[in-house]
C-alpha cells in the first residue's frame, strides 16, 4: 500500500497541470448542472406553489355579459367554479406610468384561485373604491397600498389596499391586460365576465374547454386562458436558460468523462514497466486498478465539492437572473437533494470511466514482454518518402506520419477532442444568433418600435396626431380580436394591421406576404396548433361567425407563444364592418429614441393615448451571454486536459527516436517540431470534424428551440468565416506551442543525459 500511495504522489507531481485541469473542469460541469436545477426549480416552483396555494382555476373563461356561467359547474370534469365575476376593462395610471386593467367584482376572496396577499389587506366594504392589484400589474405602475390610480379621461380615481399574486397569466404591456380585484361599486360600466373552472383532472384540459364552449356557445366566448398558458408565461426563459446550462453541463460531463478515460489509458500506456514491477513486488490487479480509479475519484471530488460550496455560498450574488434563481432554489425542500445528487452523479461517472480505462492496467503481467523494434505501421509511407526525396521539411513529414502512424488510437483521440471543440462551435452559433436579433430584431418579428392603443379618439384624430411627428417613419392602423379554432379548445389572436396601400412589414421566415383577399401570415405555434402548413386554408370562430384565410407565409411572432395570425385590416374589415382600429405600430426613423417619443405623443394626446414599447427580442436573452463565456472557459479546460494527454502520449512514445532522428542530422529544434507538428495536425483534424458536425447541430438546436416556444425556425445564424477562422488558428497554434514546448523541454533533457 505505501509503495502504490508513493506512486501515486510521484505521478501527482509530474502531472500536476493535468490534475489541476481535471479539478477545474469538474468545477466548471458541477456548477453548470447546480445552476441549471435552480433555473428549473426557479421557473416551475413559483407559479406552481402560488397555483396550489390558491387552489387556482384550470381554465379561465372570459364571455359577454349574456353567457349563463353557471352552467359551467353542471360539465363533466368541472370539481368548482369561480365566478362567473362580472369585468371592466379600464386603462389606470400611476406615478407616470399606465396600463390596460381588467377590473373584476370579487368582494369576498373566492375558494378557486384565491388571491394570495404579498402586501396590504383584502378589500372591505367601508372603502367601496379600494382596490387589490395583481403583483405584475403592481410593479408596472409603481403601486402599492396607499397610493391612488387614475383613469385617464374620466374623474374616476381608485385606491390601492393591497397587492396580491395570482395564477393566472400575467399582465403583458400592449398583450395583456393587468387584473384588479374591485368591488361592484367600483365597476361601473360591466362588459363582460369572467368563469374560473377547477378540473378534477388537468389533462382533460382541452376536452373540457371544448365542451364548456358547446355549452355556453361559441358566440358569447371573447378568450379562454389555460393553467398551460399561464405556467409557459411564468416560465418565460428561465427553461431556455436551464435547458442550455444542464445540456451543456451534461455534455461537458460526458466531454470529462472521455478526457479521463483517455488520460488514464495513455497514462497505462507509458508506465506500463512501473505497473509490472508494482506487481512483481506483490501488488494484485485490484491494488492497481483502485490506484487509478482513487487518484482520478480524488480530482472528481475535489472539484465537485468546490464548485457545491462557491454555488452555495456565492451563487445568490451572481447578477440578474440566475442570483434570483440560486436564492430561490435554496429556499426549496429540494435544494438539498439536488446539492448533494448532482455533485455525487458526477463523481460516480467520472469514477466509472476511469474504471474502464484502468481495468487494463490490472492486466499488465508482472513481467512485460519485449517490444518489437518497430511497431506496425511506423515504417515511413511512400507519400512519406516522396516527400523527403524532394526536400520538404523532415519536421513536417514527419510530424505528419507521426500523427496518423496507428489510425485506431489516433480516430480515438480527434473524436474525444473534438467532442469539446464542438460544443464551443455549438456556443460561438448560440453568440452569433443573439448578436443577429440584437443587431436586426426586425428579422426576430420586432419591425416596429412603438404600439398605440386607443379607444377614446377617432380613427382619422389617431391617425392624424401620429403622422405629425416627423420622428414616426410610418404608422401601420390595426386591430386584434380572439378567435376560437377549430375544436374550440384554444383562443387565439387574429390580427388585422396595415392596409392595402400601406401593408405591414412582416418579418417572414417562410413564404410570402398577404396581398390578396383572405390571405394571411401565421406564427410558428399556430401552425403547430392546427397541425397548419403554408399554403394550406384554416377556418377559426370570431364570435359567431366563421373566419376562413389563406396561409401565404409564416411570420417570426414572438408573441402569445407564435399562436398569431395576421392578415391586413381591410381582409378583417370586410367580413366585420364594425371592427375600427384599436392600435397603430409605428415605424420610427433611424436613430429616433422611443421612449421619447412615446412621452411627446402621450403629452399631445393628453392621456387618451396608451404608448408602449415593443419589447425587443435580444432583451430576454442578455443571461445567456454570461453562461456561454462561463461554458466555452469550462470547455477550454477539458480540451487543454485532453491536448496534455495527447503531448504527453506523443513525446512519450517518440524518445526512442530522438537517437535515429539525431544520427539522420535534425536538432534539438527539429525534433521538438516533429512532435508539435504532430499535434497540430491532430488537433486540426479535431477542429475539422467538430465545425462539420457543430454547424448544422447548433442550427438544429436553434431552430427545435424557436420551434418549441413557438417564434419558429429560421432565426439561427452560424458564426463567420472569419470567427471560425480564427478559431481554428487559435486552437491549432496554441496546441503546436504548448507540444513544442514540452518537446523542446524533453529533447534538451534527453541531451543532457548524454552528456552525462
Amino acid at each position: 500500500m505505501r509503495a502504490m500511495t508513493r506512486w501515486a504522489r510521484a505521478d501527482l507531481r509530474r502531472h500536476r497541470g493535468e490534475a489541476l485541469f481535471q479539478v477545474l473542469a469538474t468545477v466548471g460541469i458541477v456548477a453548470s448542472l447546480l445552476l441549471a436545477a435552480a433555473l428549473f426549480a426557479y421557473a416551475t416552483n413559483p407559479w406552481q406553489r402560488v397555483f396550489t396555494r390558491s387552489d387556482g382555476a384550470h381554465v379561465w373563461m372570459h364571455t359577454d355579459t349574456s353567457a349563463d356561467g353557471a352552467r359551467l359547474a353542471r360539465i363533466e370534469g368541472v370539481s368548482a367554479v369561480a365566478g362567473p365575476y362580472p369585468t371592466e376593462s379600464v386603462t389606470l395610471a400611476a406615478h407616470g406610468s399606465r396600463a390596460a386593467a381588467e377590473l373584476r367584482v370579487t368582494s369576498a376572496p373566492p375558494s378557486v384561485g384565491r388571491p394570495l396577499l404579498t402586501s396590504g389587506r383584502w378589500l372591505r366594504d367601508a372603502e367601496p373604491y379600494g382596490v387589490v392589484l395583481e403583483s405584475s400589474l403592481a410593479r408596472a405602475l409603481l403601486a402599492g397600498p396607499g397610493d391612488t390610480l387614475t383613469l385617464p379621461g374620466t374623474v374616476r380615481t381608485l385606491t390601492v389596499v393591497g397587492v396580491a399574486d395570482s395564477a393566472e397569466p400575467r399582465y403583458s404591456p400592449g398583450e395583456r391586460p393587468g387584473l384588479v380585484w374591485a368591488s361592484a361599486a367600483a365597476v361601473r360600466a360591466p362588459d363582460g365576465q369572467v368563469t374560473g373552472l377547477r378540473l378534477s383532472d388537468p389533462a382533460a384540459t382541452d376536452y373540457t374547454v371544448q365542451r364548456a364552449v358547446t355549452v355556453l356557445g361559441a358566440s358569447v366566448v371573447d378568450e379562454v386562458s389555460t393553467w398551460q398558458q399561464a405556467r409557459a408565461q411564468a416560465e418565460g426563459g428561465n427553461r431556455l436558460l436551464g435547458r442550455l446550462l444542464g445540456g451543456f453541463g451534461l455534455t461537458a460531463l460526458a466531454a470529462a468523462g472521455l478526457a479521463a478515460h483517455g488520460a488514464i489509458r495513455t497514462r497505462v500506456r507509458g508506465h506500463l514497466r512501473d505497473i509490472a514491477v508494482l506487481k512483481a513486488i506483490g501488488s494484485t490487479p485490484g491494488q492497481v486498478v483502485r490506484i487509478f480509479v482513487l487518484q482520478h475519484l480524488t480530482y472528481a471530488v475535489t472539484g465537485a465539492l468546490t464548485a457545491g460550496c462557491l454555488v452555495e455560498l456565492f451563487g445568490d450574488r451572481a447578477p440578474g437572473r440566475i442570483g434570483e434563481a440560486v436564492t430561490v432554489w435554496q429556499e426549496l425542500p429540494e435544494h438539498t437533494t439536488a446539492l448533494v445528487t448532482v455533485p455525487s452523479g458526477v463523481v460516480l461517472f467520472i469514477g466509472a470511466t476511469t474504471a474502464l480505462a484502468a481495468w487494463r492496467a490490472g492486466r499488465v503481467p508482472p513481467v512485460p514482454g519485449v517490444r518489437p523494434a518497430a511497431r506496425h505501421g511506423a515504417a515511413l509511407s511512400a507519400t512519406a518518402r516522396v516527400a523527403l526525396g524532394r526536400r520538404l521539411p523532415p519536421a513536417l513529414v514527419l510530424g505528419v506520419h507521426r500523427a496518423f502512424t496507428r489510425r485506431s488510437r489516433s480516430l480515438a483521440t480527434v473524436a474525444r477532442l473534438s467532442l469539446s471543440l464542438l460544443l464551443v462551435v455549438v456556443a460561438m452559433s448560440a453568440w452569433s444568433t443573439m448578436e443577429h436579433v440584437r443587431d436586426h430584431p426586425a428579422q426576430a418579428g420586432r419591425v416596429t418600435s412603438l404600439s398605440v392603443h386607443s379607444d377614446r379618439l377617432g380613427e382619422e384624430e389617431t391617425r392624424s396626431l401620429l403622422r405629425r411627428d416627423p420622428r414616426v417613419a410610418a404608422v401601420y392602423p390595426g386591430a386584434e380580436v380572439s378567435a376560437l379554432v377549430p375544436g374550440q379548445n384554444a383562443t387565439i389572436a387574429l390580427r388585422g394591421l396595415g392596409t392595402s396601400d400601406n401593408p405591414y412589414p412582416y418579418a417572414l421566415a417562410e413564404g410570402r406576404v398577404p396581398r390578396g383577399p383572405h390571405e394571411a401570415v401565421a406564427g410558428q405555434g399556430l401552425l403547430d396548433l392546427l397541425h397548419a402548413r403554408v399554403g394550406d386554408w384554416v377556418r377559426m370562430t370570431v364570435g359567431s361567425r366563421p373566419e376562413v384565410l389563406h396561409i401565404v407565409g409564416r411570420a417570426v411572432e414572438p408573441e402569445n407563444a407564435g399562436r398569431v395570425v395576421s392578415t391586413s385590416l381591410d381582409n378583417l374589415r370586410a367580413t366585420q364592418p364594425e371592427l375600427l382600429p384599436t392600435r397603430y405600430e409605428l415605424r420610427l426613423r433611424p436613430g429616433a429614441d422611443a421612449k421619447a417619443v412615446a412621452d411627446e405623443l402621450t403629452e399631445r394626446a393628453r392621456g387618451q393615448l396608451d404608448v408602449y414599447s415593443v419589447t425587443d427580442p435580444a432583451s430576454s436573452l442578455s443571461p445567456l451571454r454570461q453562461i456561454i463565456a462561463v461554458l466555452v472557459t469550462v470547455l477550454a479546460f477539458i480540451g487543454l486536459l485532453e491536448l496534455l494527454t495527447l503531448i504527453g502520449a506523443t513525446v512519450r512514445e517518440g524518445r526512442r527516436d530522438l537517437l535515429a532522428l539525431r544520427a539522420i542530422g535534425l536538432t534539438s529544434r527539429q525534433t521538438a517540431a516533429v512532435t508539435a507538428v504532430a499535434t497540430a495536425c491532430t488537433t486540426l483534424a479535431a477542429v475539422g470534424l467538430a465545425m462539420l458536425a457543430g454547424l448544422p447541430l447548433a442550427r438544429w438546436l436553434t431552430d427545435q428551440q424557436g420551434r418549441a416556444t413557438g417564434i419558429g425556425t429560421g432565426l439561427a445564424r452560424v458564426p463567420s468565416a472569419a470567427d471560425l477562422l480564427m478559431t481554428a488558428l487559435i486552437a491549432v497554434a496554441g496546441a503546436a506551442a504548448l507540444a513544442a514546448l514540452t518537446a523542446g523541454r524533453e529533447a534538451r533533457r534527453h541531451r543532457l543525459d548524454e552528456t552525462h
